[in-house]
């Protein structure tokens, strides 16, 4: 196929796809699947190679936000029935961040509910990433606390934190029909602070709220623009009690055209599976790992995901291998790039705020929803809806029992 070939020629060069060749990505058909997921794949072991980077997600402070993000199940108004406490002490979040380096985690990343932190809760995480760096030798923090006020990252870094993130969700078109307690300018600022203060960002989106080809790509454009050194990519996890809790418009096949499509957009850059990859994957993720450079370990924020040993069990039976804590994530003209503006490790970063993507609360990232909807290629029937797979996190962090890595 002359597209492919030709996105691959770019992606090895990288050079930035058209918007026409992106949409032209996401309608292939499930004929072509494996055409584009094999082009891609080139793209990613061109930067990449085999590797694939294991990120452990602490929730801090879950549920109780005051923003209104429809996607998540910790947003005002949620009737989800999830796990619901206020800060965890450092050592406990230490605790909680060992287990995920256990299991092979190279990142732990540190969430917490929320607009935004206060300067005691800065000084509060501060303490956290202190106490976690000196009690597991080079592990990466990356932290993720919504909207950050002016100095805030600075003192982060000071603190030993090596990334930040937050999410863009959706495009900006369409960002006000998920969430209306705060702008898609106020998230592109915050990613701005981060990168400014030599951490290393990450940003990405939520797929599966109701959005349109356009949507995707137009996100996907505006994360190129603003040059994450991480792009986690989640599936929104429809939660029971949260205005979204009923769109299931995802499909194996086309959560696979998204990755992609991202991969070849973004060829150099982390690009992470993270939220929602069980329930709208299912039995294809090992596919994705020829698109995708990162994972997320064991559970999310809010929900569970599938067992620590089975994602290492897969990522072994697929051919791939765990990445070292040894080995430098990004490209060395991306990780040269981030040692110049003072990001110590030189990897990406983490999720999102809310949980489909790394972070997300639930669904991606900080993630969006999904009021708007355009025509989705792929809507599935209703019957096609597997709630059965969206399980509430009731072990780990703010529990007694063991966490799963």
């Amino acid at each position: 196929m002359d597209l492919l070939n030709t996105l691959v020629d770019k992606g090895l060069r990288r050079e930035l796809p058209t918007r026409e060749e992106a949409l032209a990505v996401l309608a292939t058909s499930d004929d072509e699947l494996l055409d584009v997921v094999a082009a891609a794949g080139k793209v990613r072991r061109q930067w990449f190679g085999r590797r694939v980077k294991l990120n452990y997600l602490v929730n801090l402070k879950s549920g109780l936000c005051p923003e209104d993000c429809s996607y998540c199940s910790q947003r005002l108004g949620s009737k989800a029935d999830i796990l619901k406490y206020t800060w965890l002490k450092p050592d406990e979040a230490s605790k909680a961040a060992a287990a995920g380096v256990a299991g092979g985690a190279k990142r732990v990343c540190l969430v917490a509910s929320g607009r935004g932190p206060t300067d005691r809760d800065i000084a509060r995480v501060s303490e956290t990433i202190e106490t976690i760096k000196e009690q597991n030798e080079g592990v990466e923090v990356c932290a993720c606390l919504g909207l950050l006020s002016d100095g805030q990252a600075e003192r982060l870094r000071a603190a030993g934190a090596d990334a930040y993130n937050h999410n863009l969700n959706t495009s900006e078109g369409t960002y006000g029909d998920i969430t209306t307690t705060h702008t898609y300018q106020d998230r592109v600022d915050t990613v701005t602070k981060a990168h400014d203060a030599g951490l290393s960002a990450c940003s990405g989106l939520i797929a599966g709220m109701g959005e349109s080809d356009e949507d995707l790509v137009d996100v996907v454009f505006a994360l190129r623009d603003l040059d994450p050194d991480s792009v986690p990519v989640n599936f929104l996890i429809p939660f029971e009690g949260t205005p979204l809790g009923k769109e299931w418009n995802l499909t194996p096949q086309r959560c696979l055209r998204i990755l992609a499509m991202t991969r070849f957009v973004c060829p150099d850059v982390e690009v992470r599976l993270a939220g929602g990859r069980e329930v709208h994957l299912r039995s294809m993720q090992p596919l994705a790992l020829h698109l995708v450079n990162s994972i997320f370990l064991g559970d999310y924020l809010t929900s569970e995901g599938q067992a620590g040993q089975a994602d290492l069990d897969m990522i072994a039976d697929a051919g791939f291998e765990v990445e070292g804590a040894g080995t430098t994530t990004l490209p060395r003209h991306r990780a040269d790039a981030v040692a110049a503006a003072g990001c110590g490790s030189g990897a990406s970063a983490c999720g999102s705020h809310e949980e489909s993507g790394c972070g997300s609360h639930e669904g991606g990232g900080c993630g969006p929803c999904g009021g708007h909807a355009a025509e989705v290629p792929e809507q599935a029937p209703a019957d096609q809806a597997r709630t059965d797979l969206v399980a509430v996190r009731r072990r780990g962090a703010g529990t007694d029992l063991a966490p799963n890595a």
